[in-house]
């Protein structure tokens, strides 16, 4: 059973934002001790690194759902909660990161190459940092945002030089055993290449690396055997060597052929036109193959190839091979362009940027839509009237209420914050900034009152109450 898996899906959650803390300070002999409650602490993020040592996405195979630690939630006396955990996913050289759908995310070479694949929810803040002159003790907090949820896909490009190509039992993984000190299967029957295997060759001062892919047949660009599967190896490499085998068993098959062959596979699988390629006519030490060897090679050379006659087994040829492949690897290194530091570009908003936008639905529902006023709705407490109140004045400081009236909006209708699968939707009521007036006992906004079922009780009593004295005032003795 292989152990190699370059493709997985991957289920990351980030931490979610500890709550903060609603707290007052007491203490003997300070009756106005004021807000104390600490901020919630950060949830953790989920990051992406390459790591050297790492060659497969195995493990991610076998346990594909990962998720960082949560926030701390704040106390009183002033005491943030702790920030959750990062997790650090290492992964190999050459790994690209897809979502659902296929758009690339990022491609992650090089090592210590890191990248975020969710982030971590904001901690909410105690009614400490809440305070202001006009609300000077909040009797509420604001609850920390949940961390992302991404499915996202990892896929690993083999990042190699040299990439040997060619049909199954060519001969491509005898030639890598003895071209470094690789040491992958091989047998007499074919795809003994499962997986990709890479080696190391030093030829003069020039270091490479060579990357065996397993066998190409025709279709392979289609799904047809593994080629489609490892086909995606090769797109990192500077050099393609097609691996001819000259002593083939099977009648129909011939070196020619069976380079038009993988070449039609390669253009059908596209980007791989500017490679360089160079011929191997491999097991010149069988008869049969030298004789044929010699037959092919002008013909191949009149299309421009180089070609060397090698034989793996008998070791023949090799040498002038090694250093024909350093020096394409060289050139191909050379003409490519220096990396240059990433630059920071920073993009201030316009100052006329409200940040949002509100729509009129089908239905007649006005959807507002922004970063601030999803995040302002997620940290608010709906169980607290002055955590409610405290949304209000927001969105009306933001300009919401402005931008609904002038979509049309009316009392009564209804508003929904957010995307149609999250969304809080209430009946719209246009409000009254809370000066101190407003604000009652803690937890508490006089603008929401008709909304408290406690005040509603007495309302309803102090109801029946009136209507008893009506009734008492009404009555007429005999």
């Amino acid at each position: 059973m292989t152990t190699f898996v370059d493709r997985v899906e991957l289920h990351v959650a980030a931490g979610n934002g500890g709550h903060g803390c609603a707290s007052v300070h007491r203490e003997k002999f300070k009756p106005l001790g004021g807000p104390d409650g600490g901020n919630g602490g950060r949830g953790g993020d989920v990051i992406l690194t390459v790591d050297q040592s790492v060659t497969t996405l195995l493990e991610y195979h076998h346990s594909p759902h990962r998720k960082a630690t949560n926030g701390k939630p704040g106390e009183g006396g002033n005491r943030s909660g702790k920030d959750g955990q990062d997790l650090v996913l290492s992964v190999p050289d050459g790994t690209v990161v897809l979502d659902k759908q296929g758009n690339v995310l990022a491609d992650l070479v090089g090592h210590g190459t890191s990248f975020v694949a969710a982030q971590g929810g904001r901690g909410g803040l105690g009614n400490a940092a809440l305070a202001s002159a006009r609300r000077k003790a909040p009797g509420f907090a604001l609850l920390g945002e949940p961390g992302d949820l991404r499915d996202i896909v990892l896929e690993l490009k083999t990042v190699a030089d040299v990439a040997l190509v060619g049909y199954p039992s060519a001969g491509k993984s005898s030639l890598i055993s003895v071209l470094s000190a690789a040491k992958p299967k091989i047998a007499d029957y074919p795809f003994t290449t499962l997986v990709p295997n890479l080696g190391v060759v030093t030829a003069g001062s020039t270091v490479y690396t060579i990357a065996d892919v397993p066998g190409l047949i025709p279709g392979a660009s289609q799904g047809k055997g593994l080629g489609l599967e490892f086909l995606r190896h090769v797109e990192r490499c500077s050099v393609l060597v097609h691996v001819l085998d000259t002593a083939t068993l099977e009648s129909d098959r011939d070196p020619v052929s069976d380079l038009d062959i993988i070449e039609e596979e390669l253009k059908e699988y596209g980007g791989l036109d500017n490679r360089p390629r160079i011929v191997v006519l491999n097991k010149i030490d069988v008869p049969d193959g030298k004789d044929l060897a010699e037959m092919v090679r002008p013909d191949l050379e009149a299309r421009g190839y180089r070609v060397f006659e090698v034989s793996a087994v008998a070791h023949i040829g090799l040498k002038e091979l090694s250093f024909a492949l350093a020096d394409l690897v060289g050139k191909a290194r050379a003409a490519k362009p220096k990396e240059e530091a990433t630059r920071i570009v920073i993009r201030p908003k316009a100052v006329d940027d409200a940040g949002f936008t509100v729509t009129r639905e089908d239905d007649g529902l006005f959807r507002v839509r922004g970063e601030k006023p999803e995040r302002w709705v997620r940290q608010t407490d709906f169980n607290n009237d002055e955590a409610v109140g405290y949304l209000a004045d927001r969105l009306n400081r933001l300009g919401v209420e402005d931008e609904l009236m002038k979509a049309g909006a009316r009392s009564g209708d209804g508003v929904a914050i957010g995307p149609e699968d999250n969304a809080v939707v209430f009946d719209w009521e246009p409000s009254v900034t809370a000066g101190a007036e407003m604000l009652g006992r803690r937890g508490e906004d006089h603008r929401f009152e008709e909304s408290r079922p406690a005040v509603q009780r007495r309302r309803d009593r102090q109801a029946e109450r009136d209507e008893l004295d009506q009734a008492y005032d009404d009555f007429e003795p005999f």
